[in-house]
């Protein structure tokens, strides 16, 4: 409408005064209601023709959109693994730090398995007390054993010298006994320092072994009972957190909550604009925006991103052969705009509901001074047109929470 009547005032206004004082005719009489178009037709078809003319520059070079939202990301209160609920921290609409607890799950069985594990490390201090006793009680053994054979053999080499001198004192039966003693006593010293080895090797390797392991079953049962306490990720607030002691919290299935960060849409605006701006739209463009929850306000942007991919062609494989008829809307470039300035975005509400304008600036290829004078002419055409798109977000700023209050029911 402001481009019409932008354009009357250069086409249909000239021409109305024209033939009102230069030809003499009145309003009214030579000019009425049914000879306006034979009366005014240059001016009339002069100004649709510059209109769309003047659309199609502004809407093309400087577009706008109406679909941006400042979006954000929620975090799922969620458990590990499936419980009760046992004690609950925070309220329906609570604000949370990083590492406070939200909720606590039923931990008896954590807490059996803690108690457990802890019931094996003294246990196992126990087993080596124990070790350390037969350690010692083999190296007793070994003592007597060495001292019983060494007995044995004194006695075996007296025979035997007895046997030198006269062989009628000891008799062979006897010799043979005695060498029967010392293996038996060989044996037996054997047998004791087996039994100090293998109490030594269980001392030393077997029951540390044991009890590393008691300790990392300790260590698995203090996460899992750390795990039952829900503690939030990030800062934020816990919104429509309704969740009662004795509800049942599935991971797969249900979860506890949401968790918005205290940061979350307050650092950009996601856009979508129309797949013809896709030649356009840049990274470095200025543009300037007014949110519904923020009215009669503009809030300078820039763009700093624009998403290479439009998400109306995205698919996920499955049994069935993609038909591109089903693809009904012809989706949207998505860009990404930020505030020009810190602080832009305060006051908008994440999830808030907004315009957008985006303008191209040919500045550099103007100020480079290498186009033509039809390049040059349309090009300082273009920037200048921006300004009207500036004053119709103007007007769209105005309009809009009027607007949304009259279709909403609002007072």
């Amino acid at each position: 409408m402001l481009e019409l009547l932008l354009c009357s005032m250069l086409t249909v206004l000239p021409d109305y005064l024209y033939r009102r004082f230069g030809q003499g005719k009145r309003l009214g009489h030579e000019i009425t209601l049914y000879s306006v178009w034979y009366e005014l037709r240059w001016g009339i078809t002069t100004c649709l023709m510059l209109t769309v003319s003047l659309i199609t520059i502004i809407f093309y070079n400087h577009p706008s959109s109406t679909n941006v939202t400042a979006y954000f990301r929620t975090v799922s209160i969620l458990p590990e693994a499936t419980g009760r609920v046992a004690e609950v921290y925070a309220g329906v609409s609570d604000h949370v730090t990083k590492g406070q607890p939200i909720l606590r799950l039923d931990s008896s069985a954590q807490q059996a398995a803690v108690e457990t594990a802890r019931r094996r490390i003294v246990e196992t201090d126990a087993a080596m007390v124990v070790a350390r006793s037969d350690v010692a009680a083999a190296e007793g053994q070994i003592t007597q054993a060495t001292e019983a054979l060494q007995q044995a053999r004194d006695e075996l080499q007296t025979k035997q010298e007895l046997v030198t001198r006269n062989a009628d004192v000891v008799t062979r039966r006897e010799i043979e006994r005695l060498q029967n003693v010392v293996e038996g006593r060989e044996g037996g010293l054997a047998a004791a320092l087996a039994a100090r080895e293998g109490a030594q090797s269980r001392l030393a390797a077997l029951l540390p072994a044991q009890k590393a392991s008691a300790q990392a079953a300790l260590a698995e049962a203090d996460a899992a009972l750390a795990k039952t306490v829900i503690r939030a990720g990030v800062d934020g607030r816990v919104e429509q957190f309704t969740l009662q002691v004795g509800d049942l919290v599935n991971p797969m299935i249900r979860s506890a909550g949401l968790l918005i960060p205290d940061d979350a849409g307050r650092e950009r605006l996601v856009a979508g604009f129309g797949q013809i701006e896709a030649q356009v739209m840049k990274p470095g463009m200025v543009a300037e925006a007014t949110c519904i929850s923020k009215p009669w306000t503009i809030i300078p942007m820039v763009v700093t991103g624009v998403q290479e991919f439009i998400a109306a062609g995205q698919f996920r494989a499955g049994e069935q052969l993609l038909d591109a008829q089903q693809v009904m809307q012809p989706g949207t470039i998505t860009v990404i705009l930020e505030p020009l300035y810190p602080g832009g975005l305060d006051g908008v509400p994440p999830g808030s509901s907004c315009i957008a304008n985006a303008y191209s600036s040919n500045h550099d290829r103007l100020a480079a001074g290498d186009v033509g004078p039809a390049q040059w002419l349309y090009l300082h055409m273009v920037d200048t047109v921006a300004l009207v798109h500036a004053l119709l977000l103007r007007l769209q700023a105005l309009i809009l929470p009027i607007q949304t209050l009259v279709f909403s029911g609002g007072h």
